[in-house]
């Protein structure tokens, strides 16, 4: 993943918190403490890890595939476009070209949105957003998906810190209207080189010298780099009707393609060159704005001045599936950890040598501290022994799922019975569903064999 992307993603989770409150975080937070680093990397870390867990990560692919289907839908139509002006310029070839109406349909539109652009730059920084947000739009819809939505705006509140957008919208503006610039460039020579125009000019109020003056100004810069203007005595006779001269053909021909070489493609690609130097310099000042409120409340939790346990999050609203981030290269010895079990029965068991005894976890404190050492020294093998006379109720679910994922492998232990009492079947179900959806292995013997050996 990009450096963009990383921002861009923990940006979307800031906005997300901002806005619907804080997220489940603690296994997130003690990934991000156990990683080190500066607050910065910790933020991202935390960010990656709840935008992978919720989705996010999945939707920004999503965008940024819509968002490559909306460009390459924007490109179509600035070629047709493109082309577009060239037909209207040169008109159906019987008649004879008006070259200032031909002049204007493919310069003209180009021209007055290049000088609009170029005014929002300097006055107002938020040039080519019509085009922009049709963009930002197109690249929603084509995704597809209800998560990317938030994606947006929080691209957009990135990239204003450093007054990116600007660049960026400049990257794409430009590099549309030259794509349709060269479109009608090479239309307009396939029809020169397959029909046979005349050229002319006319007038009501203006006289032949104005034109002459018009002609020869627009023509100077073409020239240097080869192009032909018509003369003098060719630009006044055309006032009249078109020359049946090939060579007055030819002077026009050419002034017409360097006038709309000079003064429109080249003009395009310079600024969409200018922009993408902006944009590809600019981003390595990207950075997070570590004073907005809602990186300023991660600091005591990312990095703390003194170790705070017992924090309370509220429950998420659905368990995640179990993934586990260690190898077994990254970890050692077998473990096993019991969860809320009461005075009535006697534990730990006899255990092998090899195997360590975590305790029982029944307060904030002592799941908050054997999450932290699991994270230093993660397990190979862990069984988690649970009583299945509680309820499997989200809280303890969610405690399991994330020791799980704080160990290669892991095994669930239901504890049986003490004697005289009987298992509720409908609860032991219940378990047996929840351990399902976690995908994780369970049984009702103990896992001793499987602890000290790795295998039954």
């Amino acid at each position: 993943m990009t450096e963009l992307n990383t921002l861009w993603l923990t940006e979307t989770i800031r906005l997300r918190e901002e806005h619907a409150g804080p997220l489940e975080d603690l296994e997130a937070n003690r990934l991000a403490r156990s990683a080190g680093g500066d607050l910065p990397s910790r933020i991202q870390r935390r960010a990656l890890w709840l935008a992978e867990r919720d989705g996010l990560a999945a939707a920004l692919k999503h965008w940024l595939q819509g968002a490559r289907l909306a460009l390459l839908v924007l490109t179509v139509l600035a070629v047709i476009s493109g082309a577009g002006l060239a037909f209207a310029a040169m008109g159906d070839g019987p008649h004879p070209v008006n070259v200032f109406w031909a002049l204007g349909s493919l310069l003209g539109l180009n021209l007055i949105l290049l000088l609009s652009w170029a005014l929002g730059l300097v006055f107002a920084g938020e040039h080519g957003a019509s085009l922009g947000r049709l963009w930002l739009w197109l690249s929603e819809k084509l995704a597809r998906d209800a998560k990317a939505a938030q994606l947006a705006p929080a691209l957009l509140l990135l990239l204003q810190r450093q007054k990116l957008n600007r660049w960026a919208l400049g990257v794409l503006v430009n590099s549309l209207w030259l794509l349709a610039m060269l479109s009608a460039l090479v239309i307009l020579l396939m029809l020169m080189a397959t029909r046979r125009y005349g050229f002319v000019w006319e007038t009501t109020i203006l006289g032949a010298d104005t034109f002459i003056a018009v002609t020869q100004a627009l023509g100077a810069l073409p020239a240097l780099f080869g192009f032909s203007v018509p003369t003098e005595e060719m630009i006044r006779a055309s006032g009249d009707a078109a020359l049946n001269i090939e060579s007055a053909r030819q002077a026009w021909a050419a002034w017409l393609v360097g006038v709309l070489l000079v003064y429109g493609v080249v003009p395009r690609l310079l600024l969409a060159l200018f922009c993408l130097w902006r944009w590809k310099t600019g981003q390595t000042a990207l950075r997070l704005d570590l004073n907005l409120p809602g990186y300023a409340q991660l600091r005591e939790r990312l990095m703390p001045t003194s170790e705070r346990l017992g924090v309370s999050d509220a429950a998420p609203e659905q368990l995640h599936r179990v993934a586990s981030g260690v190898t077994e290269q990254q970890s050692d010895g077998a473990l096993l950890v019991a969860i809320e079990l009461d005075d009535q029965r006697p534990w730990p068991p006899h255990l092998p040598k090899n195997v360590s005894n975590a305790g029982i976890l029944d307060s904030r404190e002592s799941r908050h501290k054997l999450l932290e050492q699991l994270s230093r020294f993660p397990p190979a093998r862990l069984a988690i022994a649970c009583d299945p006379r509680r309820s499997p109720d989200r809280g303890s679910l969610a405690l399991i799922a994330e020791l799980a994922r704080s160990a290669s492998a892991t095994r669930v232990w239901l504890l049986q019975a003490p004697p005289g009492e009987a298992l509720d079947a409908e609860r032991l179900g219940d378990w047996h569903v929840a351990l399902q959806q976690l995908e994780l292995p369970f049984a009702d013997c103990a896992p001793m064999n499987w602890l000290e050996t790795g295998h039954d």
